[in-house]
């Protein structure tokens, strides 16, 4: 595949602002939420009854998810989906509900590890803190985003005069103990924290009910290499999924000849941590939206059950690519180029979702829009991560096919992939 330099630039540069405007699953929201209203999109409230607006273009939010839609051709109740699938969340420190303590003249917060991060990566990084607040006024509660502005905290490194065989036998961190940052000097008060984010919002601390504070590393993305040729970044997993996610969607809208089906995007949360809640594919908000969506259009809900039965999830996550250092730890028949292209995620097991009908047609997608395609098996003896594509396709039994762009650094606090894959994937996406 042959690239144009003009939108590779212009694909780049967007990421770029996506990811970099996303620090958290509700700014990646609010940010999807501002390119859907610009490319026309309609915002529904999730509360209220949808009329024929509810057609599409349109979304619904509903904390750090996002549900979004436009019509193809067909416009019936019960045609079948082009549906993309990605998540907001990425591991990292979060701050716990009472995280004011101090040890030896520093102050510190506690924080508890959120999902698979590679510990190692949080430390030494100047960090910032970003999230959302629960601020009670008059007899209601209102959820207000905040973020800082540049770095508050940083998790310190024991020295090595201290760890002596730190480079031998290799860096154990242990939770509880090793990650707990370092924010100012002196002695901690119960409150304090609480008192911090109520002036950087401008309430009272009593009013601070409750918070969804995580921790960020402060560097901005950057375009790396001898030739330029590398993204570097935070949240790659899975900003770029949802990045390439929305580019199809907006294409699906913008477009005079629409695809014949309706495209639908899915952007859940807490995907690293099992997808077991309110806004995470094990939870029923995604069916209820559908099911609302295709009620406005005066469907039933066999209509809905009819058109999953024909529809396409093509879930996208980040994929990985065959590490140079550790070629040994992939599959020796399945290694995974940068640049090379998506890449289909294949697991017997059903770690993967993919099966030979939706791989079928995501390499047709592939060859309509020109663009390479790869195919990943893990190692058989080493354990094998997953995707909201299982757990989709078990709530809503849909055919399900997993892909993704290969990255180096999976769950690390900055992650690493060609830029050449930036443009691929959304091309690939427009064509299924």
């Amino acid at each position: 595949m042959t690239q144009d330099p003009t939108t590779v630039a212009e694909d780049l540069s967007d990421l770029i602002g996506f990811v970099d405007a996303s620090p958290t699953p509700y700014h990646a929201v609010a940010t999807a939420a501002a390119l859907l209203d610009h490319a026309g999109f309609t915002a529904l409230d999730p509360i209220e009854d949808w009329g024929p607006e509810a057609a599409g273009p349109a979304y619904v939010v509903r904390g750090g998810a996002l549900v979004a839609w436009c019509p193809g051709r067909r416009s019936d109740p019960a045609a079948p989906l082009r549906m993309i699938g990605a998540h907001t969340d990425s591991p990292g420190l979060r701050v716990r509900p009472r995280p004011d303590r101090s040890t030896a003249g520093w102050r510190q917060l506690g924080v508890e590890l959120y999902g698979g991060a590679l510990r190692n990566s949080w430390l030494d990084r100047d960090l910032g803190l970003a999230g959302r607040l629960a601020v009670r006024s008059d007899d209601a509660v209102e959820l207000r985003r905040f973020r800082t502005d540049g770095a508050v905290m940083r998790v310190p490194q024991l020295a090595i005069h201290l760890d002596r065989d730190v480079s031998t036998t290799g860096l154990v961190l242990n939770a509880q103990q090793h990650l707990t940052p370092v924010w100012g000097l002196g002695d901690a008060s119960d409150g304090d924290f609480r008192a911090w984010l109520a002036a950087l919002v401008g309430v009272e601390p009593s009013a601070v009910v409750a918070w969804e504070a995580l921790a960020y590393d402060v560097q901005p993305s950057a375009v790396i290499g001898a030739e330029r040729d590398m993204l570097a970044a935070p949240r790659l997993d899975d900003l770029a999924g949802c990045w390439a996610a929305l580019t199809a969607v907006r294409h699906a809208a913008s477009v005079m000849d629409p695809p014949e089906l309706p495209t639908v995007v899915v952007l859940n949360d807490h995907e690293e941590v099992g997808s077991q809640t309110a806004t995470g594919a094990d939870g029923a908000w995604v069916e209820q939206v559908l099911e609302r969506r295709v009620a406005a259009l005066g469907g039933t809900r066999t209509d809905l059950l009819r058109s999953l039965t024909g529809s396409l999830l093509v879930s996208v996550d980040m994929a990985h690519a065959t590490h140079p250092n550790y070629p040994e730890r992939h599959e020796p028949g399945h290694w995974i180029r940068p640049g090379g292209g998506p890449v289909i995620k294949h697991n017997v097991n059903a770690r993967y979702a993919t099966e030979s009908t939706g791989a079928a047609a995501f390499r047709a997608a592939c060859d309509r829009a020109g663009v390479p395609v790869q195919e990943y098996s893990h190692r058989g003896d080493l354990p094998c991560g997953s995707t909201i594509g299982p757990i989709t396709a078990s709530r809503l039994a849909v055919d399900t096919v997993d892909v993704g762009a290969p990255m180096l650094s999976m769950h690390s606090a900055r992650e690493l992939m060609a830029v050449a894959d930036i443009t691929s994937l959304p091309t690939a996406l427009q064509a299924i």
